[in-house]
C-alpha cells in the first residue's frame, strides 16, 4: 500500500524544480528557498504568523545543524592566519621543496602536499599556505604557473574538498539531507573520491606535458602580483609578524605532529562525525592561542581574540548562503515533524522518503538511471559557485532514489556529493577559481578551461563506478 502525498509534498516538489531551474541559470536559490519554507510553513499550519515564524525557526535549525562545521572552519582559518604572518607555514613546507626537482615532481608533489593540507586546514587556507612557498620552486623547475595552479586546484577543492575526511563538514551535510550516518557517506565516497582524483589529476597532467611538447601550450599569464596576491585572497591582509628561526622551526614541526596525533587518536578510540572534528577544531584552537601568545607577546590576548574574528567573518561569509538552502531540504526530513509536528499524513517518513516511495510506484527507476541523475543534480548545484550551497539538494535526492530502488542511498548520496563539490568548489567555476589563480597570478578562466576535460572525464568515469557499486 502506497503512501498518501499531500499538498505539502507537491509543494515540496514544487520548489525542487524551482531551485534546479535557478541553478542552471545561474542565479541565487536564496529567496526561493525562504518561499518554499513560507508555503510549507502556510500548509502545515494554515497561519501566516505559523508560516512566517516557520522561516525563522527553520534557520535557527539549520544554523544549530551546521554550526560545528561553521565552527570547525572559522577556527581552522583563524589558525591559518597567524601560521602564514609568522612565516610558520613557510618552514613547515620548505624541507619538501628539496623533491620537486622536475616539472613533474612538481605537479605530483605540489598537488599531494596539497591535498594533505586541505584535509586539515580547508582548500582556501590551504593554498595561502602552501602556494606561496612552493610556487616559485616549481616555476624554476620548469612547471609553469598555470600547471601549478591546475595542481593546486585539483588536489584541493577537488580531491581533498569532495571527500573532507577530517573537517567532515561535506559529508555532514550530505548525510543530514539523506537521513544518513555521516561515516557511511564517507566509506561510500572513498572509491568515488579516487576513480575521480585520478582521472581528473592524470588527465590533466597529460594533456599539459601534450600541449607543452605540441607547443600550443598558454600559461594564462595576467599582470599583476602573482604569489604575493595570497592575502588578498584570506580573510585578512596582516603584516608579517617576527618571530625568532629557532622558534619558528620548533612549532613547524610541534602542529603537524598535534595533528598526526588526532588523527592516530581518530583511528585508535574509533572518533568519527563530531567528535573527530572536535577533537581537530580544540586542537587548532590551542595552536591559535600558544603560537599568538610567543609570537605577539604582550598583545598576544588582544590578538587571539582578532584572528578569531577573522575567522568567523571567514566562516559565516562562507556558509551564509548556505543556511537559508539548507533550511528548506532540511524540512524535507527531520526538520518539518520538530518545527510543525505530525502534520503530514499517516504512515509518513518524511517529505523526501515519501516521494521516493511515490516515485518508485510510478517510475521505473534502476541503479544506472539514479547514478546519471545524481551526478548531473550535483554538477547543476555546483553552477552557483559554492560546492557546498547545493549538496544538500543532492542529499535529499539520493535518499528519494533509495528509496525508490531500495538500495545505494550511501553511494548516491556520496556520489551528487562529490559531483557537487568537484563542480563548484573551485575546480571548474572561474569565480570559485580566483584564490589558486590569484596566488599564481594566473586568469581564473583560463584554469577553468584547463580542468573542464579532465573533470568531465572523471565524472563519467566516477559515475560509471558508482553504477556498479549501487
Amino acid at each position: 500500500m502506497g503512501i498518501h502525498l499531500s499538498a505539502i509534498h507537491y509543494v515540496y516538489l514544487v520548489f525542487i524544480v524551482f531551485i534546479l531551474a535557478l541553478l542552471i541559470r545561474r542565479r541565487d536559490t536564496t529567496m526561493i528557498c525562504v518561499a518554499g519554507i513560507f508555503a510549507l510553513g502556510l500548509l502545515a499550519t494554515s497561519t501566516v504568523t505559523g508560516s512566517v515564524s516557520g522561516i525563522f525557526n527553520s534557520f535557527i535549525y539549520a544554523t544549530k545543524e551546521l554550526m560545528g562545521t561553521i565552527m570547525i572552519i572559522s577556527i581552522i582559518v583563524a589558525m591559518s592566519r597567524i601560521l602564514i604572518i609568522t612565516g610558520i607555514n613557510e618552514t613547515m613546507v620548505a624541507p619538501l621543496t628539496r623533491f620537486l626537482r622536475t616539472p613533474a615532481m612538481a605537479y605530483w608533489g605540489i598537488g599531494l602536499i596539497m591535498m594533505v593540507t586541505s584535509f586539515f586546514f580547508w582548500p582556501s587556507p590551504a593554498v595561502a599556505l602552501v602556494g606561496a612557498v612552493l610556487l616559485p620552486v616549481a616555476v624554476r623547475v620548469g612547471l609553469p604557473a598555470l600547471g601549478a595552479a591546475m595542481a593546486m586546484n585539483l588536489f584541493g577543492h577537488g580531491i581533498a574538498l569532495s571527500g573532507d575526511y577530517i573537517i567532515q563538514g561535506a559529508p555532514k551535510l550530505t548525510a543530514d539531507a539523506a537521513g544518513l550516518p555521516v561515516s557511511s557517506v564517507m566509506q561510500a565516497s572513498v572509491p568515488l573520491v579516487i576513480v575521480m582524483g585520478l582521472v581528473t589529476t592524470v588527465t590533466a597532467f597529460w594533456m599539459m606535458r601534450r600541449d607543452q611538447k605540441n607547443g600550443i601550450w598558454r600559461d594564462g599569464l595576467v599582470t599583476g602580483k602573482g604569489s604575493s596576491d595570497l592575502a588578498a585572497s584570506g580573510p585578512d591582509e596582516s603584516a608579517p609578524v617576527y618571530m625568532s628561526a629557532g622558534l619558528r622551526k620548533g612549532l613547524a614541526v610541534a602542529i603537524p605532529l598535534l595533528f598526526l596525533l588526532d588523527v592516530i587518536c581518530m583511528f585508535v578510540l574509533n572518533l568519527q562525525g563530531g567528535d573527530a572534528t572536535a577533537l581537530v577544531g580544540g586542537t587548532a584552537v590551542l595552536i591559535l592561542i600558544v603560537t599568538t601568545l610567543l609570537a605577539h607577546h604582550n598583545q598576544g590576548l588582544e590578538k587571539t581574540t582578532s584572528y578569531l574574528i577573522e575567522g568567523f567573518v571567514f566562516g559565516f561569509k562562507v556558509f551564509g548562503p548556505v543556511i537559508p538552502i539548507a533550511a528548506f531540504f532540511y524540512l524535507g526530513d527531520s526538520a518539518f515533524t520538530a518545527l510543525y509536528g505530525n502534520v503530514l499524513p499517516d504512515g509518513s517518513h518524511g517529505i523526501v522518503n515519501d516521494l521516493g516511495v511515490a516515485l518508485a510506484e510510478h517510475v521505473p527507476l534502476n541503479g544506472a538511471v539514479g547514478a546519471v541523475t545524481l551526478t548531473v543534480i550535483g554538477a547543476i548545484t555546483g553552477l552557483d559557485g559554492s560546492g557546498f550551497s547545493g549538496i544538500s539538494l543532492a542529499g535529499s535526492i539520493a535518499q528519494m532514489f533509495a528509496a525508490a530502488i531500495h538500495s545505494g542511498a550511501a553511494t548516491l548520496t556520496a556520489l551528487g556529493q562529490v559531483a557537487a563539490i568537484w563542480v563548484g568548489g573551485g575546480t571548474l567555476i572561474p569565480w570559485a577559481l580566483i584564490p589558486a589563480a590569484a596566488i599564481c597570478g594566473v586568469s581564473p578562466f583560463e584554469l577553468a578551461r584547463r580542468n573542464l576535460k579532465p573533470v568531465l572525464l572523471g565524472l563519467a568515469a566516477m559515475t560509471v563506478t558508482a553504477i556498479f557499486l549501487i
